[in-house]
């Protein structure tokens, strides 16, 4: 279970996302908030993958580098993107230089073209998987998540583990 402080300004907050400022910024103006658009959902999707096995304040202090090399996470944009594309994305210091991250972005992309095509939005595949009543704050995994990233997998996401869909599902308002 996560444990909830006080802050010294005296808002109460998971404890990781109090300090440094950067988290305090992303936990109270973004996380957990419910979001619905489709880039900023492939952006939080993303970045989870690239999240994994780093910690978030890695991933929050590259935001901008990963937004400025996929295209501010514009899905068709990114969906377009080549091996090229990634070999200077693979020099590019902005951001977490592992090829099967980055090639797991441009996959993602297409792949979330497809679920838009099929569901309308990423989001209503992924709020399907709102849990019912409570919604505890975990810190690991659900029966919901764990729904998910089978879901994802089996259309082919990837870097998309049930911890990774749980902190998506956290990032993203569901729980």
């Amino acid at each position: 279970m996560i444990e909830i402080i006080l802050g010294d300004d005296g808002i109460p907050r998971c404890s990781w996302g109090d300090s440094p400022e950067i988290y305090r910024v992303y936990h109270d103006d973004e996380w957990g908030h419910p979001v619905d658009s489709d880039r900023t959902l492939f952006e939080k999707l993303c970045l989870e993958g690239f999240q994994a096995g780093l910690s978030w304040l890695t991933i929050l202090k590259r935001r901008e580098g990963f937004r400025s090399a996929f295209h501010n996470f514009d899905i068709d944009r990114v969906a377009e993107m080549t091996e090229a594309d990634v070999e200077r994305l693979l020099q590019d210091t902005g951001i977490i230089r592992h090829r099967g991250k980055i090639e797991s972005t441009i996959n993602n992309a297409q792949r979330a073209q497809e679920v838009i095509a099929e569901f309308g939005s990423l989001g209503a595949l992924a709020w399907s998987y709102e849990p019912q009543g409570e919604r505890p704050i975990l810190d690991a995994t659900t029966a919901e998540s764990t729904a998910l990233s089978k879901d994802l997998k089996k259309r082919g996401f990837g870097f998309v583990g049930p911890t990774t869909a749980y902190a998506f599902m956290q990032a993203m308002g569901i729980v």
